[in-house]
């Protein structure tokens, strides 16, 4: 097999951050901060071991056993939730700021689905090995990098399943020992996983993260705070603001979940448009009647 030694035939996405529409994008997503906020000790700790080293001698005067067992964790976090929680745009937000924090320049990977090749035997190992190699190279280069794995069930699934086939075991082995490596290079790296199919994650991949952030579809006051962002302009009341919060949310009669960050942005918002484009203006009338209209996105079963 040929190697593309850009690997842009292994990347959804290569970008060196910090970015600013990285950036923007985080700034639209309701309740980053918060989450941020909550991750980014780990973060911090897993991309800077070096520093608590020198914390430890400033402070203690010597390097404290927990400087190596804080250094010898694996660079991986897991993303667990529903489809449309807003995942993989915290990974990505979430690696921008880190990158904005400590001042590196760094570059944010996201792996595509092409890894998974055509099913020639020991292509997927192959493959997950040469986009590990680049990203590798590439820290060296620009001092630090992320790695997304959306999706990352496809690719790590548990392999005492039933259903598990061969090259699918391997791609897991594979991936398995390409994080353990990465620790060798100190926070250099760090990766990860999103997917909606937490369940399905091979165990040994799941004991290896740092942590697992679980994702939920808005609540209350998450989807209020995204209709007041995303609807301004539109002369909204307050009244027509919490029918709207209402409509989208867990219904009891008939039984219904509620709507995704998603479903609220990509396909409430068109569909009301619809009605309304290009005659007259988007009022409330049209998006309760959309509302009413859609079905949410259904829920994955183990997110």
């Amino acid at each position: 097999m040929s190697v593309d030694p850009s690997g842009s035939q292994l990347f959804e996405i290569k970008r060196l951050l910090p970015d600013e529409l990285i950036m923007a994008s985080g700034k639209r997503l309701v309740g980053f901060d918060a989450r941020y906020d909550r991750i980014r000790r780990d973060l911090h700790l897993l991309s800077a071991p070096e520093e608590v080293r020198a914390w430890s001698r400033r402070l203690y005067g010597r390097e404290l056993p927990l400087c190596e067992i804080v250094a010898d964790r694996y660079p991986l976090l897991i993303f667990i939730g529903d489809v449309g929680t807003g995942k993989t745009v915290t990974a990505e937000a979430a690696s921008d700021r880190l990158a904005r924090e400590t001042g590196r320049v760094a570059m944010l990977f996201k792996l595509s689905t092409r890894v998974r090749g055509s099913g020639k035997v020991g292509q997927m190992s192959s493959l997950i090995n040469e986009a590990f190699a680049i990203i590798t190279k590439e820290a060296g280069k620009a001092k630090s990098a992320f790695l997304i794995i959306d999706e990352a069930d496809s690719l790590s699934a548990a392999r005492d399943g039933g259903q598990s086939h061969h090259e699918d075991k391997v791609a897991v082995n594979t991936i398995i020992q390409k994080v353990d490596d990465l620790r060798r290079l100190g926070g250099r790296v760090l990766v990860i996983l999103c997917t909606n199919r937490g369940h399905a994650l091979d165990p040994a991949v799941v004991r290896r993260a740092a942590r697992i952030e679980r994702f939920a579809r808005p609540d209350a006051a998450e989807r209020e705070q995204m209709i007041r962002m995303d609807y301004e302009g539109l002369a909204l009341s307050d009244t027509s603001i919490r029918d709207l919060v209402e409509i989208t949310g867990p219904q009891e009669q008939p039984k219904r979940i509620g709507f995704t960050f998603s479903d609220l942005r990509v396909r409430l918002l068109p569909e009301a448009l619809g009605l309304a484009f290009p005659d007259r203006k988007l009022t409330a009338a049209e998006l309760l009647k959309a509302a009413q209209s859609l079905d949410p996105s259904p829920a994955v079963e183990g997110a």
